[in-house]
């Protein structure tokens, strides 16, 4: 008999591809599910237990929140017991919000505000001397010490350097019963229609009272009065100005400037804030960035006329009010709309930008006399900039950012908070640059931070300091330190966004719960792996379930428990294959366990590629961490960029190196960071970057139609006889186009539900059932087979169904080629890993005809793949660099990069620490460095393989 208390029992597990599987699962274990890309890993942990665990929770919501989730159905399986509160942390749950931060995320940022909120010292930002604030009771006895015996006067403060006449409220002052006010340092009477000129800076002050400090209760009780009264007048500042003297010195309850003034509103956490308007720097709105028009972009060819479309957000000349007030300019600077851009004089081009108001007079050449014309043009510039703000349509914002740069927040620096916030400061730094360190200076900064602050800030401090350094010690456990609080979490990968997930559940110190993980290693360098593994088991220690679904082989070994899903993938999978200890994984020689043994292996090229002679050199790299690297990409090879993560690999590659050739070949658009040169880049004749976004950010987008085979099986069903007999088109098997799609879901085959409060719920049509498309189109039938038929089946049946097809089957064939065969061609996108993504953009770039001359780009290709799936798309890449092509892949796996022909190893650490080049050259040429953390765990990896290599020779002998 099961014990639920220790287990948890899943039975009669069905969805997609599992085979009525029935599994027992230990609790408070770590647990590892692995097995080939495809298996059924996903639809046990996730599309089973965690859906289960889900619904189960969302059972407990009131009758009327349940009514808008009347479609979220239990997942198909007999039961499941035992099971606890279910967390998933997977790779796309992070915000693509521009707010959102690894600091926001992660809570340290929150915990920061309040530190600062409640121990900073303010300085002030005109002078930078320390802030100072008082009660009333202290004012009045400072005034007493400093002013014993003297007469003063007693301001409030009203007016701080603003135009204005001000007779009103001079009058408004005479009404409330004061009599005098000190206006630009001269004491005056106020006087019947008093008012100064409208068009200068004034600074004005009531005088509250004019008095001599004396010990006398009467001048006691008098002076309290008037601070009252200054203070409310003043809005909580007051100015005491001793008689004969023209500097008044300034008093205030909140923080203040002693000299010149300058206030501070007593500072809160959302003072801190760039999601907050108390915080956030005015001109970028907390974004760190602003949009700026670009000139260069609405004139790109100064070569040519206005009138042949040289205003490029404008185009060729046509009759309409805009080219109407352009006229008019050129009229009044003599220019015509047929001179070439840079014939065009200065102060015109002034007013094409950025508009103006101007009436002129002209001879009026059919009148005879003369005539007045008025130009009254808004600019190009401000019209792009309005567009930008104000319009609520997608795409004329788009249109409008063709026109612009995005460059850094000139006020804030990019720091994203307002001046007053940045002027706030603990050990000498503000919170802006302690989010801009990493991780690991950060967790410097703090040791031993309490005993530097005073006895007050000591005791206020204490307990937040310890928050703080308790969260990124969690952040440094999983291999982050190379990580700033102000990075945006729209820039992390999926790896290095489940592991902040990952250290904030650590630091909740929830018990009882079971996590789910997706490839947690993602990213993670062979040396970083020990710390996440760590980080796994304790959450398990502390009375956690850990399943994570992962192919690392460190992970496996170190697992209590190990269910390999198989034997294949697609239908040839769902099926458990091994289920025990690491041991028993072993002994039931599974694909896994062959290759975690060493019975199955991914070889060692017996020899590497001398390449074509040619070489891409970038000189002077010096975005992010990078320290003016200079990088040498010898072509017809295969390189590998290794490193420790953050130590500037994507850097070099995707932020320096694919921009540069992308707009060298394509004209694209994007900045590349700071460098100084490249050559070399006429050897090749084209970039290819295959990256882990996704295909597609709707459920409409599909393998089959991102490769374009769809559009060649909905030609070929317009063939059959049927489709020529209703006189079919193309479009008719479309779930995009109206005609032949079910017009209930749109095509779409799925219905949204929008949640509120959880993320959007999909249930299948109710007309077609999840098919797409309406009867008559069904009815059309191809070898026995309708189009959603078709769109149901994997790519390994599609194969042999179109394989007397040649245009279907070469595209299908390269899907095939690169492991997914297991994959339908109607599958939805959003249910793809990073790297099914990654590999059906590779099949499509393999499909067209490659010139044997092109580079490719490859961002962790291994990324969701076991280790036979690695040895099949290695063969696949193996092959294009064979016909003479480049291919650059960015990786960790020890697998991939001793088969490179030439790696470049960036270090030494990550974030501050890396940005060099540590060691390059063939993997026989690096594991010979000594330094670099790449080569140790290469060096291990090649010896393995040689001493297994001699021992089957002994053997064989």
């Amino acid at each position: 008999m099961i014990n639920y208390e220790e287990n948890i029992e899943v039975k009669g597990a069905r969805v997609h591809n599992l085979k009525n599987i029935d599994v027992t699962i230990p609790r408070e274990k770590l647990v590892v599910i692995t097995g080939l890309s495809g298996s059924g890993k996903s639809s046990l942990a996730f599309d089973t237990i965690y859906a289960e665990g889900q619904r189960r929770y969302i059972e407990t919501f009131s009758a009327y929140a349940r009514q808008f989730l009347g479609g979220l159905e239990r997942p198909d399986v007999d039961k499941i017991d035992g099971l606890s509160p279910v967390i998933a942390i997977e790779q796309k749950t992070t915000s693509k919000s521009p707010r959102s931060t690894v600091g926001t995320i992660t809570e340290v940022y929150d915990f920061l505000r309040l530190l600062f909120a409640r121990a900073a010292d303010a300085y002030s930002y005109v002078t930078g001397e320390k802030m100072v604030s008082y009660s009333d009771e202290q004012i009045k006895e400072l005034i007493k010490t400093d002013y014993a015996d003297k007469r003063i006067n007693v301001l409030a403060p009203i007016i701080k350097s603003r135009k204005g006449h001000y007779r009103e409220l001079f009058e408004q002052i005479g009404k409330q019963g004061f009599v005098k006010v000190r206006v630009d340092g001269e004491i005056k009477d106020i006087v019947k229609g008093m008012k100064v000129d409208r068009y200068k800076t004034h600074d004005i002050e009531i005088v509250i009272d004019r008095l001599k400090v004396t010990d006398s209760e009467d001048a006691d009780k008098r002076l309290t009065e008037s601070i009252n009264t200054a203070m409310y007048s003043g809005n909580d500042v007051l100015m005491v100005l001793e008689e004969g003297k023209t500097d008044p010195r300034y008093f205030s309850r909140d923080l203040m400037c002693p000299t010149s003034g300058v206030s501070y509103p007593t500072p809160e956490p959302n003072t801190f804030s760039f999601n907050s308007p108390k915080g956030m720097c005015p001109n970028c709105s907390g974004l760190g960035h602003v949009y700026e028009v670009n000139e260069n972009k609405i004139f790109p060819n100064k070569k040519i006329s206005i009138k042949a479309g040289g205003i490029a957000p404008l185009g060729e000349y046509k009759k309409s009010w805009a080219f109407k007030q352009i006229e008019t300019i050129a009229q009044r600077y003599n220019f015509e709309l047929t001179d070439t851009i840079a014939k065009i004089p200065e102060e015109a081009m002034d007013i094409l930008l950025n508009g103006g108001k101007e009436s002129f007079e002209l001879d009026s050449k059919t009148l005879g006399v003369k005539r007045t014309y008025t130009i009254d043009y808004e600019g190009i510039s401000n019209f792009i900039k309005h567009q930008f703000n104000e319009s609520g349509s997608t795409s004329i914002r788009r249109w409008a950012k063709e026109y612009m740069d995005k460059i850094v927040c000139p006020v804030c620096s990019g720091s994203r908070l307002r001046t007053e916030s940045l002027n706030f400061r603990i050990s000498d730094r503000n919170i802006a640059e302690l989010a801009q360190m990493d991780i690991a200076e950060l967790a410097e900064f703090f040791d031993g931070l309490n005993q530097k602050l005073d006895g007050n800030q000591q005791i206020i401090a204490e307990e937040i300091i310890k928050e703080i350094r308790t969260r990124i010690r969690f952040l440094l456990d999983v291999g982050l330190d190379y990580l700033s609080l102000n990075r945006g979490s729209k820039s992390l990968s999926g790896g290095e966004a489940q592991r902040i997930r990952l250290a904030t559940q650590i630091g909740s110190q929830l018990v009882g719960v079971l996590y789910i993980l997706d490839e947690p290693s993602i990213g993670l360098h062979q040396r970083d792996n020990n710390r996440l593994i760590r980080s796994l088991e304790a959450l398990r220690d502390i009375g956690n379930s850990v399943i994570v679904v992962e192919h690392d082989r460190d992970m496996i070994e170190r697992a209590d428990h190990v269910i390999d899903i198989g034997p294949k993938a697609g239908r040839h999978g769902g099926e458990i294959i091994s289920e025990g200890s690491p041991q028993d994984l072993k002994d039931h020689h599974t694909l896994t366990a062959d290759y975690i043994t060493g019975d199955k292996e991914i070889p060692v090229p017996k020899k590497r590629r001398k390449g074509n002679g040619k070489n891409i050199v970038l000189s002077g790299c010096t975005g992010n961490n990078l320290k003016n690297v200079t990088v040498q990409f010898p072509l017809g090879k295969m390189i590998g960029v290794t490193g420790v993560s953050g130590s500037g690999k994507s850097t070099l590659i995707n932020e320096t190196l694919y921009p540069i050739m992308n707009a060298h070949y394509f004209n694209g658009v994007k900045k590349p960071m700071p460098y100084k040169k490249i050559t070399g880049l006429q050897h090749i004749d084209k970039v290819i970057d295959i990256n882990q976004s996704p295909i597609g950010r709707t459920p409409r987008s599909n393998p089959a139609t991102y490769t374009g085979v769809f559009s060649e099986i909905r030609s070929l069903f317009t063939k059959t006889l049927e489709a020529a007999i209703r006189g079919y088109k193309p479009g008719r098997f479309s779930f995009n186009v109206k005609g032949g799609r079910c017009e209930t879901c749109q095509g779409g085959g799925l219905k949204v539900i929008e949640m509120n409060f959880l993320p959007d719920v999909y249930v299948e049509c109710e007309t077609c059932n999840g098919k797409r498309f309406n009867r008559e189109t069904l009815e059309i039938r191809y070898k026995g087979k309708s189009i959603a038929d078709v769109l149901e089946m994997t790519v390994d049946e599609a194969v042999d169904f179109f394989e007397n097809i040649p245009k279907i089957y070469r595209k299908l064939k390269t899907i095939k080629d690169v492991g997914l065969g297991y994959i339908s061609l109607g599958q939805q996108s959003t249910t793809l890993s990073g790297g099914e993504a990654q590999r059906i953009k590779l099949a499509t770039e393999l499909s067209k005809r490659d010139t044997g001359n092109t580079f490719y780009i490859l961002d962790e290709p291994t990324t969701g793949l076991h280790f036979e799936d690695i040895r099949v798309l290695m063969e696949v890449l193996e092959r294009l660099v064979d016909k003479g092509n480049t291919v650059l892949i960015i990786e960790h796996n020890m697998d991939v990069i001793k088969m490179m022909d030439h790696i470049i190893d960036i270090g030494y650490e990550g974030g501050r620490g890396g940005g060099m080049v540590v060691a390059k050259g063939t993997p026989e040429e690096l594991i010979k460095d000594q330094k670099s953390y790449t080569a140790e765990f290469l060096r291990l990896e090649i010896g393995q393989q040689k001493e297994k290599a001699k021992m089957v020779l002994a053997r064989d002998k």
